[in-house]
């Protein structure tokens, strides 16, 4: 990382294609790294009205094999194993997530059965797993969702303290498919600003790798124009 560090500029906020750059240039380690942006957003969390949160499809997907959970049961168990999810059923995955299995990513469900998947809410809810019909997660259609979540569709929210930690794709992308995907989900966020969010909405983006440090980018990035 110290390596890494020298080639940043003290003071200096870079473009979203400057950041791409440079992260491809820091020592890359023997493994393949996880490219990341942390956007801290100026809005207040605990107000409903101003909950940041939404999907984004990335052009290039994520360059992870994505672990699909699917509850359902009859024709819609049917269309998720046509669709080739890694697990489809009902009563046998709520006992096993009850007993600390976890070896999945995403849980899309169909809406009869999240009376007993919300059980499981302590489990699910501080690791971002639980479903939603915002994310498109809860749905009668499973099989284009497992298709969506499969082809790169990716879901943000904002945490506790106000912030939102998203993966753009692996260092073996081209400097391109990093600045598209980064570019894809900083758009989203502007276009998810809540009509109630005052000031800068965004007060600071971040780019980094697993190993690598924070590049600091223009927080202006990915804005609509006026």
């Amino acid at each position: 990382m110290e390596a890494a560090q020298t080639l940043l500029e003290s003071g200096k906020v870079y473009t979203l294609k400057e950041g791409v750059e440079l992260l491809k240039k820091a020592p890359a380690p023997k493994f393949d790294e996880s490219v990341d942006l942390a956007i801290d957003l100026e809005v207040d969390p605990k107000q409903s009205d101003q909950m940041v949160r939404g999907t984004v499809v990335l052009p290039h997907g994520t360059g992870k094999k994505v672990r699909v959970l699917v509850f359902a049961k009859g024709e819609a168990e049917r269309q998720a194993k046509e669709a080739q999810a890694d697990f489809v059923g009902a009563e046998e995955f709520l006992e096993k997530i009850q007993g600390g299995w976890l070896d999945f990513d995403v849980i899309i469900a169909t809406p009869d059965l999240m009376k007993e998947v919300g059980k499981l809410g302590k489990v699910l809810g501080p690791r971002g797993l639980m479903p939603s019909p915002k994310a498109g997660t809860v749905t009668h259609d499973v099989a284009r969702a497992v298709k969506e979540v499969r082809g790169g569709k990716v879901e943000f929210k904002l945490d506790k303290q106000a912030d939102i930690h998203i993966g753009i794709g692996k260092r073996s992308f081209v400097p391109q498919a990093l600045e598209e995907n980064g570019r894809a989900i900083l758009e989203a966020i502007w276009r998810a600003r809540p009509a109630s969010a005052k000031g800068r909405y965004l007060r600071s983006v971040s780019l980094s790798s697993t190993m690598g440090p924070g590049i600091p980018l223009d927080p202006a990035e990915g804005r609509p124009a006026a």
